[in-house]
């Protein structure tokens, strides 16, 4: 699949955001998605359907707090993308994940088109080593990232198991985080399927920007010019709630360089709408090859091992 894309209305690349639900609360993260709107960034905004049972480490609100419910719905409307971050913000039960599930189309309208698992939950699907084959999973394991970490989604024995669910309600889940601004340099058969994931339809990457920091430093001047230049795609991973609002206004650097690439000719749209429109390009959602695969697979350990990225 060659580089580079054709994007609709002749602009000059792809830039997108799928934003965590983690630490969410109306005050840090609205002020974020009214600038976004005012700017014409219209990306993906993930919630939980289901209210913490008790306290999590990573938690926050849900669409069971009926404000927070009625601004995620007027998101909606006005252009954003819902996404789908599991049932709640700890570890949820099939019978839990399928109420969240149908939580979700009661609020929206239809099935969550994207997703992305929430770190700490044993509901997740394909997560930890699971998202890696041979010898990387091992590598994985003895390099002892998150050993406690669970991740039964895809487990027909567990009581976590959702994974027939996802492959009937969910078309992309996100998987491998990059240090580059470009993902689809980094992933370019994205949306992509793998045989052996087999409850997963279609497989998207993102480029690190989890928090303030981090997000800034991927979206450099420089950066954002390689992008154009390149005529690519990025997906952001990002958690709104970490650090962009904060002590009555946006962080300024953040400011600056989203007003920036607002006006660089973009393509800004949802997550889902970007994948639906490159697995169009592509013919239909990829199959994965075993040599794509253990060469994406490299590519993101070899990082996370330098760097502890996502």
């Amino acid at each position: 699949m060659e580089l580079p894309i054709t994007w609709p209305e002749g602009k000059r690349f792809a830039f997108t955001i799928f934003d965590d639900a983690d630490n969410d609360r109306l005050v840090n993260v609205r002020p974020v998605y009214d600038f976004l709107g005012d700017l014409g960034i219209f990306s993906t905004k993930s919630v939980w359907t289901l209210a913490a049972q008790y306290e999590a480490t990573l938690g926050g609100l849900s669409t069971e707090d009926p404000e927070y419910l009625t601004w995620a719905r007027r998101l909606h409307e006005r252009g954003f993308e819902i996404g789908f971050h599991g049932a709640r913000c700890h570890s949820s039960t099939r019978a839990e994940t399928q109420r969240g599930l149908d939580l979700f189309r009661e609020h929206f309208g239809s099935d969550p088109r994207s997703m992305s698992n929430h770190f700490q939950n044993a509901d997740s699907i394909y997560w930890g080593a699971a998202r890696l084959s041979g010898a990387r999973r091992w590598i994985y394991r003895a390099a002892n990232f998150h050993a406690s970490l669970r991740a039964e989604g895809h487990v027909a024995a567990s009581k976590y198991f959702w994974g027939d669910l996802c492959r009937d309600r969910i078309r992309y889940v996100r998987n491998f985080v990059f240090r580059d601004i470009n993902t689809l340099a980094a992933c370019p058969f994205m949306p992509y399927r793998d045989v052996t994931l087999p409850f997963v339809n279609g497989w998207y990457a993102s480029s690190e920007g989890g928090n303030i920091r981090s997000f800034n430093a991927m979206l450099t001047e420089a950066n954002q010019d390689r992008l154009v230049e390149e005529g690519g795609a990025c997906v952001m991973y990002a958690h709104f709630a970490k650090g962009f609002y904060v002590d009555g206004r946006l962080e300024p650097r953040f400011v600056a360089l989203m007003q920036r690439l607002a006006n660089l000719g973009g393509w800004f749209v949802p997550t889902g709408t970007l994948l639906d429109f490159l697995a169009e390009k592509h013919g239909g959602v990829h199959e994965i090859t075993a040599t794509q695969r253990n060469a994406l697979e490299w590519r993101w350990l070899l990082a996370k091992l330098r760097h502890g990225s996502s």
